[in-house]
Order: C-alpha cells, then sequence, then structure tokens
C-alpha cells in the first residue's frame, strides 16, 4: 500500500473508517478492522470523512473531490450495485481504491420484479402465460429476472449490447426487436457517455418506438427514462402504464408522475435484509484484502431477524398465478410500498425529498424467498414446482 509515513502509521495503528449507519451491521463488522464512526447519510461531509482511512457509503452520497480533497481516504466502498455516485475518475487519479457490490441484491431485485409482475396481472386483468417482456440488461439482475419471468410461462426477449460483443451465449436480440413486446423491464447501469450510454435512454422518441397499450418497468435508474416523455406518453395513453422504483432527481421525485404510474417505490427493489448483508460481506472482505487481513466476517442473522417464516397452503382455488400471487403478498408485497410513497401528496413539497429518503433509510425487514417453507396440504404439485423454481422451501405433503 503506497501512502506516506504518517498514513501508513494511521493505517497500521489507528485505522478509521467511516460508514453509513443505514447499513445493517456495519458497525459490528468494521468494529473488528480499527475505530468506527458511524453518520447518517446528510452527516457524510467533507468536515467529518477528512481524518477517515476507509469509507463505506450508499447511493445518496456523491463520492467526488469536493468529498474527499484533502481527506486522508485510502479507500472506498459502496453497498451497491450502481457507481453512478461516485466520480471513478477522480478516485483513480488519486490512487484511492474503489470497490462496489455487484450482484449483492440481484435477486432481491429479480424477486421485485416477479411480485410486480403478478400484481399487474391481477390489477391489469390479463394472464402471464404467453405474455411477451422484454429485459434490457441481462447482468447480474436482468439474468435472474430472465429465469424467473421464464418460470411464470412468459415469452421472454433480451437485450444486451456489451454482452453480446464479448461473445455472450445468451439468445440476445436488437434493440428493435424487443419493442412490440407487451411489457420492457429495464435492468442498465446509468452512463452518459460511450457507445451503450444510458442516461435519457428511453426518451420521447424510444417511448413511443413501444407497442401501443405496452407497460414499462424501471428499477434501474431514474435518469434511464425522460420523466416528461414519460408523463406525456401515459397521458395519452400510448403505454398503458408504468412501474416506478427508481427516479430522476431524487429524493427530489417528480409527484406528478407518480400520480400517472401503476405502482410507484421508493428505490428499494433491491433492499431486501439478504442483499443488505450481501453488500456488506463484499465490502468488508475487500476492506480485509486492502487490508493484508484475514476476511473471518460471520453475522448471524438470526440475531438481525428471529423470525422463523412458514406459509402454508391448503386445497387451492383459482389460477395457480392467483395461488402463488397470495403466497408471494405474504413475502413481500408491493403495494405496500407503492402506499406508503403515495403518502408524499400528503407532505408540503419542501419536506418532501426528506419523506422520501426517510422511506429508503428506514425502510422495513424485507428476506428473499429462500427464507420461507411454504408447507403444501393437496396444494397442486405445478404450483410447488413453480414455488421451488423461484426460490422457496417446500415441505409436507403435496
Amino acid at each position: 500500500m503506497k501512502s506516506d509515513g504518517h498514513a501508513e502509521k494511521t493505517m497500521a495503528d489507528d485505522l478509521h473508517i467511516v460508514v453509513n449507519k443505514h447499513t445493517p451491521y456495519a458497525v459490528e463488522a468494521f468494529e473488528r478492522l480499527g475505530r468506527v464512526t458511524a453518520l447518517d447519510t446528510p452527516e457524510i461531509t467533507a468536515d467529518k470523512v477528512k481524518d477517515a482511512d476507509i469509507l463505506i457509503v450508499r447511493s445518496e452520497t456523491k463520492v467526488n473531490q469536493s468529498l474527499l480533497d484533502g481527506s486522508r481516504v485510502k479507500f472506498v466502498g459502496t453497498v451497491t450495485i450502481g457507481t453512478d455516485h461516485v466520480d471513478e475518475r477522480y478516485l483513480a487519479e488519486k490512487g484511492i481504491k474503489f470497490v462496489s457490490a455487484a450482484g449483492s441484491n440481484s435477486n432481491s431485485v429479480s424477486e421485485y420484479i416477479t411480485a410486480v409482475m403478478l400484481e399487474l396481472a391481477d390489477k391489469k386483468g390479463f394472464a402471464l402465460d404467453g405474455k411477451s417482456i422484454g429485459i434490457i440488461g441481462v447482468g447480474n439482475v436482468g439474468s435472474k429476472v430472465w429465469r424467473k419471468l421464464e418460470a411464470l410461462g412468459m415469452k421472454v426477449l433480451l437485450n444486451d449490447p456489451p454482452l453480446q460483443r464479448l461473445g455472450s451465449s445468451y439468445p440476445l436480440l436488437p434493440l428493435e426487436n424487443l419493442m412490440d413486446t407487451d411489457i420492457i423491464t429495464l435492468h442498465v447501469p446509468l452512463t452518459r457517455s460511450g457507445p451503450d450510454a444510458t442516461y435519457h435512454f428511453f426518451d420521447e422518441n424510444m417511448l413511443r418506438k413501444m407497442k401501443k397499450g405496452a407497460i414499462l418497468i424501471n428499477s434501474s435508474r431514474g435518469a434511464v427514462v425522460e420523466t416528461e416523455a414519460l408523463k406525456r406518453v401515459l397521458k395519452e395513453g400510448h403505454i398503458s402504464s408504468a412501474v416506478l422504483d427508481v427516479w430522476e432527481k431524487e429524493p427530489a421525485i417528480d409527484a406528478s408522475l407518480l400520480e400517472l404510474v401503476t405502482l410507484g417505490t421508493q428505490h428499494i427493489a433491491g433492499h431486501s435484509l439478504d442483499g443488505k448483508l450481501n453488500a456488506l460481506r463484499m465490502n468488508y472482505e475487500a476492506v480485509c484484502r486492502f487490508l493484508s487481513r484475514p476476511a473471518d466476517l460471520e453475522i448471524d442473522i438470526s440475531l438481525l431477524d428471529p423470525v422463523k417464516r412458514e406459509i402454508r397452503v391448503n386445497e387451492t382455488e383459482g389460477s395457480i398465478h392467483h395461488n402463488l400471487r397470495d403466497i408471494v403478498k405474504q413475502c413481500y408485497d408491493v403495494n405496500e410500498d407503492d402506499r406508503l410513497l403515495r403518502r408524499i401528496f400528503t407532505i408540503p413539497q419542501e419536506e418532501r425529498g426528506r419523506f422520501f429518503s426517510g422511506l429508503r433509510t428506514g425502510y422495513r425487514v424485507r428476506r428473499e424467498f429462500f427464507n420461507y417453507t411454504v408447507h403444501g396440504n393437496g396444494a397442486p404439485k405445478e404450483l410447488i414446482t413453480l414455488l421451488q423454481l423461484l426460490g422457496f422451501k417446500t415441505s409436507g405433503k403435496i
């Protein structure tokens, strides 16, 4: 590790680690390595991090020259898969090591999309079997979404030009082949330059290329979709519905767009406890490698979430997907997040950004499907098979 003598002494004898206090178990994990200061997001300022050696942030913190100039920070980690809040060029120029948590919450997002699809089918009165959906971006998240939606019986089309150039074996298609699908879901990073720039990727021109009456889902980054253009095509009915978990200019979201969408949530698609702990573990292990220290972290999830999660299914009536929706809602009810976000309409304009951020930082414990055991008693074999494909444990007489 290259640094001046003072920094070397600090790193060896008095390591100071600043973490976002809303990252579960972060203090307990990093206390193994040094002195930890846990700060709320607005508290992570240049003054507060100037004597830190290591900084662990979430997506709300802009990591750039104005935050780090004059500090002794030598390592930055983000417990997120996205990196658009980090000026990676600046970090590289300053010799500051940077890591993200790519893939950490990908399963969480894929389960969010599963819940969304089951809700849309119920709200809009359509069957998922044979419904076509285009997945744009088939990385850690999109590939898991693909498998789950195929399990639901949907016709899935894939697009990912960067992967295609790398020679991926996935059945990738040109973007125009996806524009006639019933639904499009976006799983791309936010980038502003290069051949695959995604800033305002879905502008008015692209939105109008979508099939009339189609549905758009965005759980990637808000600025991938142009807000004003989306409002126009929704008002005109060119696309029938939109589901948004991400918004331009978060946390100061456009409430008039929220009024138009079918489901709106507060950038929490990846906020399962399991995903958060995966991200923490990835950051912790990267810091240990940086310090040439053993990574001996063990997280006892039973201490953080001791609830035993059991779901009982007796003989069922109705369609397989109707019954599946009822089971999924016992794990994660997307309508609850939609209701919480819509309370923003009762909040004064100047306080809405803080309200949005508070919904995220104070988010409830949500566990992924593999934590649940479904006990079947006469439930159809097709339903049990589908539950297993989606990641549930199953038990009992089926």
